[in-house]
């Protein structure tokens, strides 16, 4: 059996209808064929089959109700309709029939009576169905403890009751036995009419409508209990399920309105502290939710003035004392910036919450209202703006009003730093993808390769820094006999940088094919230069052509590193006269920036490379610096290029292992391989690729 109740319980929607509509239309016939009858079986099967249709109508309908305990009054609304429906059916039939109610009267039933009976009785089912799925659902609303025992206790004696008032409509003599049970039906229902806890949830205004509707609905019940003794169906068992469905309805519609009466002096109490939960309940959610500072400001000033029934609230970020009104509500913003202001020069805005009387103020600084409340927003000690409520009227705000507005302004606190934050993320997350860009337009501004040249050891070595800066470095076939070279870093970081660089490299790309000299080519870069780059950027270069036939190396530095020369074992450092690129708007730079050259030797290096290298730090911000630099040349000078260039960075690295790299590292090597001998009488064919 139980299984069968739950298998009831757990079919769908669609498969209950079918159920109920099933054993509906089995009443249907059974009535049609038995309008009455004296067999005991007889009636008694009709009435099981009666009661199993009013389960499974009520299973069905549970369903509707359930799904509208957000709106219970409307439950209720539709819970009477179908009272006033069964009060019209019940007193149809006994206008149109006239048979006094008696279980004892048995009544010859011709075929339109017994046609027109089946089919109210149909509709009986299912009113007094959703009346009573509707106190049922009322009675479990909002319960913290499971009270169904007391309850399918109650729905087993009202059972036990429709059936013995069925027996007793054959047999009189049990009369006692029926009185019995239908009193402890009715001390059941008054115990269990007790379950009101969901009255408590409502607002206000919802308790002032559920106390004139409970009158209704306990006027309807009373009429629906006086006519459910005018007429017997003949089905006694229904009358009798209807006669009690009609007194629990009186009992607890009256206990309904008893309980609402009570609660009303302290509804309005209620409805603030209820407000207030749902208020902080939606913050915290906008907390984790909403970024918008302006949404977030705009939410909390609506709900401190609902909340604390004022009439203006907003809302005031502050920065060095000065206050920016970052939201208002039923105020102008000039009205809230006059009160701000009013109050901060009166040195009245302070760490904690504080009321004031405006009245103390002239006229024009009141602004209208009388009273204010100012609570601030703190974050790690720190305030980070202010709350402001204010009233028109004389009422001043209790503490009650401070504790909310003071909890709003904590809630909006964290929920602007919060926001503060997370658009900080988001910039940084788009400042990471700029990063990105520019790394790329720096990985494909730089040479793929180095070229391979007789007698003459290359190598280059290139490290990023995590924000990206500007150096450059590139290699140029002149002629037959020259190659030029270049290494550049520009001033800046990130994107700006990156194109900054894109833009040097075609320029010194195709001053390269039309010069003769390295100054001549950075008097014409400069040229370009100084009229597309601002004031704030400019690019230090060192720029260099090498005579791969017979070792002279000239070059020009403008404002750039030294240029390294290991010759003779020592190292001399070369620092000709220049500025960097773009810097000097006249025509002064011509003379200012100076060309060198210098006779390379065999074995002779050349050492050029970008402040990345000597002004790398380690954790006591000392830096790395040239005598280091100086040193590793030395020791690693009998190697080929390739390996010095990593024993430099591998010395580098060691030195500032405790400190992160700021700015890009470029190196430049090269070893010159031709001794006097076989320069001298001897032609040079070099074999010149600028990629592998």
């Amino acid at each position: 059996m139980t299984l069968i109740i739950n298998r009831i319980l757990h079919a769908s929607t669609k498969r209950k209808l079918e159920n109920a509509v099933l054993f509906s239309i089995l009443i249907f016939i059974y009535k049609i064929f038995f309008p009455a009858t004296d067999n005991l079986f007889v009636l008694l099967l009709g009435e099981i089959f009666i009661l199993i249709t009013l389960y499974l109508w009520a299973v069905y309908v549970v369903e509707f109700i359930r799904n509208k305990t957000s709106a219970i009054l409307s439950v209720i609304v539709t819970s009477g309709i179908f009272t006033a429906i069964v009060i019209f059916i019940v007193k149809t039939a006994y206008m149109l029939f006239s048979y006094p109610y008696s279980f004892t009267t048995k009544v010859e039933s011709n075929f339109f009576e017994s046609l027109f009976n089946a089919f109210l009785m149909l509709v009986l089912i299912v009113a007094i169905a959703y009346i009573f799925q509707t106190i049922k659902t009322l009675f479990f609303l909002r319960q913290k403890r499971n009270p169904s025992f007391y309850f399918n206790l109650m729905v087993l004696f009202f059972i036990f009751t429709a059936l013995a008032g069925s027996v007793e409509y054959i047999n009189n003599d049990i009369q006692f036995l029926v009185d019995i049970l239908e009193g402890i039906s009715i001390s059941l229902i008054l115990m269990n009419s007790f379950r009101v806890a969901w009255i408590a949830f409502l607002t206000k205004k919802q308790k002032i409508s559920l106390l004139g509707l409970s009158i209704i609905m306990i006027v309807l019940f009373a009429v629906g209990t006086s006519v459910s003794f005018l007429y017997n169906f003949p089905l006694p068992a229904l009358t009798m399920i209807l006669r009690l469905v009609m007194i629990y309805g009186i009992i607890y519609y009256s206990v309904i309105f008893f309980t609402t009466l009570f609660h009303i002096p302290t509804a309005a109490a209620i409805d603030r502290k209820t407000e207030e939960l749902s208020s902080f309940m939606d913050l915290n959610s906008l907390i984790n939710q909403v970024f918008d500072i302006n949404e977030l400001s705009d939410t909390v000033t609506k709900m401190t003035r609902n909340v604390c029934n004022c009439e203006a609230a907003w809302l005031a970020t502050s920065f060095n004392e000065e206050d920016t009104i970052q939201s208002v509500n039923s105020i102008g913003y000039l009205q809230a910036e006059n009160i701000t202001s009013n109050l901060r020069q009166k040195d009245l805005l302070s760490h904690d919450i504080n009321t004031f009387n405006l009245k103390t103020l002239s006229n024009e600084e009141q602004q209208g209202f009388e009273s204010v409340v100012v609570a601030p927003l703190k974050m790690h000690g720190k305030i980070n703006g202010y709350l402001f409520a204010a009233r028109e009227n004389d009422m001043f705000f209790d503490d009650e009003d401070k504790k909310s507005i003071s909890a709003f302004a904590d809630y909006a606190a964290l929920a602007l730093e919060n926001a503060k934050l997370i658009q900080e993320s988001i910039e940084k997350e788009r400042l990471e993808k700029e990063l990105d860009v520019a790394r790329e337009i720096q990985r494909k501004i730089l040479p793929k390769s180095i070229p391979k040249v007789n007698y003459l050891d290359i190598a280059s070595l290139f490290i990023p820094a995590f924000e990206v800066g500007g150096d450059y470095y590139d290699f140029f076939e002149l002629d037959n006999e020259n190659i030029g070279f270049i290494i550049a870093d520009v001033s800046g970081k990130s994107i700006q940088a990156a194109f900054i660089m894109a833009e040097v490299k075609g320029i010194f790309k195709s001053l390269s094919g039309v010069t003769n000299t390295p100054k001549e080519l950075f008097i014409k870069a400069n040229e370009i230069l100084k009229e597309s780059l601002d004031r704030k950027s400019f690019v230090t270069a060192t720029y260099g052509i090498l005579n791969i036939k017979t070792g002279k190396f000239s070059f020009c530095r403008a404002g750039h590193s030294p240029i390294m020369h290991y010759t003779n074992n020592q190292i001399i450092k070369y620092i000709p006269q220049g500025i960097g690129l773009g810097i000097e708007k006249s025509d002064r730079f011509a003379s200012i920036i100076k060309e060198m050259e210098i006779q390379l030797n065999y074995n002779d290096i050349l050492i050029l490379f970008t402040d990345g290298i000597n002004e790398s730090q380690n954790k006591s911000l000392e830096e790395y610096g040239y005598n280091r630099l100086e040193k590793v040349i030395k020791e690693n000078k009998e190697g080929d290029m390739n390996t010095l260039a990593k024993k430099i960075i591998e010395s580098v690295s060691l030195f500032s292992k405790d400190s992160s790299q700021h700015d890009d590292i470029t190196l430049v090597l090269f070893k010159w391989k031709r001794s006097e001998e076989r320069r001298v009488g001897k032609e040079c064919r070099s074999r010149w690729s600028p990629y592998h």
